[in-house]
């Protein structure tokens, strides 16, 4: 196409300066290298492109420093291939900063808190989860209201049964789905 050409549109071509590249690709390096202290399995769910996959197990098990930073170079240039965003929000969900995994925390919170207070709760609970171990629960809902009230009457008591109470809910309500939406 020549430059006389009248059907050419001066608006679609997008002007990229040498600085910009470079900091895109420095940033997706970075994103690289993040990924290179997770484990395995961690690595699996996010679907990268074998080359990736390979360069970051290779990554975890060079000891000289020379070679590691080489190969966290080649990362960086493997990373320009792959969407940055799905891998971010894994990255965001293991730092516990994703909004989505503290609204979860929230609710898991939340209920916590209406069940040591109601126990009527208890049931609606026992109805969405069948499988959870309705007399833990509700040994762990007694404990942590004694624990509540002891607090209350100024005695120095743990919240052990209370922090308990949180992991079984934990357990038993999934947490929801990655998406592209939580990177921030």
């Amino acid at each position: 196409m020549s430059q006389d050409d009248p059907d050419r549109d001066d608006d679609d071509i997008e002007l990229v300066s040498k600085t910009r590249m470079k900091r895109e690709a420095e940033t997706l390096q970075s994103l690289g290298e993040a990924l290179i202290p997770l484990d395995r399995k961690h690595l699996e769910t996010l679907d990268l492109p074998d080359k990736l996959f390979d360069a970051l197990l290779e990554a975890k098990r060079l000891k000289a420093h020379g070679a590691i930073a080489r190969q966290k170079q080649y990362i960086g240039k493997l990373m320009r291939q792959v969407d940055p965003a799905p891998i971010q929000a894994l990255l965001d969900t293991l730092a516990g900063v994703s909004d989505r995994h503290t609204a979860w925390l929230h609710q898991l919170e939340r209920l916590r808190e209406a069940l040591i207070a109601d126990p009527k709760r208890l049931e609606g609970f026992v109805a969405e989860h069948p499988g959870v171990d309705i007399q833990r629960l509700r040994q762990l809902i007694r404990s942590a209201q004694k624990e509540r009230a002891d607090a209350a009457a100024g005695k120095q008591v743990p919240p052990k049964a209370f922090r308990e109470l949180f992991q079984l809910l934990k357990d038993h309500i999934a947490e929801p789905p990655l998406s592209s939406q939580d990177s921030i």
